[in-house]
């Protein structure tokens, strides 16, 4: 079992800046990827970045050149830096890790609330 706990949401205005956190803990070393996913209201939920243990990184085609996904040494605690925010990146945002091999996240972080204003 992988728990995680995200943090660093908020409000913030059109071309702000946030960065959320998400801590794991638990049977850390079955991890071989990690992720931030986001769903708006209505929506379905979607991935917008994910690093696996090899250092491997995807981004949305949204985010992509807004968003940074990285993680400390230990690879205990992935981070999502998001700069130039846009109405539309506001969702709830939720950290998820997948294990061995498996192609769907096995775990998934409470969420955390990004709202962006214009």
């Amino acid at each position: 079992q992988v728990q995680l706990v995200e943090s660093g949401g908020g409000l913030v205005q059109t071309g702000g800046s946030l960065r959320l956190s998400c801590a794991a803990s638990g049977s850390i070393f079955s991890i071989t990827a990690t992720g931030w996913y986001r769903q708006a209201p209505g929506k379905q939920r979607e991935l917008v970045a994910r690093i696996t243990s090899g250092g491997t990184i995807n981004y949305a085609d949204s985010v992509k050149g807004r968003f940074t996904i990285s993680r400390d040494n230990a690879k205990t605690t992935i981070y999502l830096q998001m700069n130039s925010l846009k109405a539309e990146d506001t969702a709830v945002y939720y950290c998820a890790v997948w294990l061995y091999s498996e192609v769907v996240p096995r775990s998934w972080g409470q969420g955390t609330q990004v709202t962006v204003s214009s």
